[in-house]
C-alpha cells in the first residue's frame, strides 16, 4: 500500500479556471480551482517543458501556453493523438483548507 504525506496548500485559487503555482513537497505543482474544487496537477508540459500555470482552462482541461496541448484535470491523459499526460495528486478538503497529498518515496525509509 502506498504511503501519502498529505501538505497544506498555503494558497488556493478562489475563482473558477484560476491557477497557481506552488512548490509542495518537492514538487512544483500546477493548483487549479475547477467547478467549485480545487485539482492539483504537475506544472510542467511533457511535450515542451512549458510551466502549466501559464496556460488557461476550458472543457475541464489545462492547455499548455506553448503549443496548447491540452490535459483532462481529472486523469492527467493528453487529448487524443498526443500520447502524453500530467501527474495528477489527490487532494482533500479539511476544516475549510485544502491540502494535497505527495506519495512517500520509497527510500526515505531506508
Amino acid at each position: 500500500m502506498e504511503k501519502i504525506d498529505w501538505h497544506l496548500l498555503t494558497a488556493t485559487p478562489s475563482e473558477e479556471g484560476e491557477k497557481r503555482k506552488l512548490k509542495v513537497g518537492g514538487k512544483t505543482l500546477c493548483i487549479v480551482h475547477l467547478e467549485g474544487k480545487i485539482r492539483a496537477v504537475g506544472n510542467r508540459c511533457p511535450h515542451a517543458g512549458a510551466d502549466l500555470s501559464q496556460g488557461w482552462c476550458e472543457e475541464s482541461k489545462i492547455v499548455c501556453p506553448f503549443h496548447r496541448h491540452r490535459f483532462d484535470l481529472l486523469t492527467g491523459k493528453g487529448d487524443a493523438g498526443q500520447a502524453n499526460f500530467i501527474p495528477v495528486y489527490p487532494v482533500k478538503q479539511v476544516d475549510g483548507k485544502w491540502y494535497v497529498g505527495i506519495k512517500k518515496s520509497w527510500w526515505k525509509g531506508w
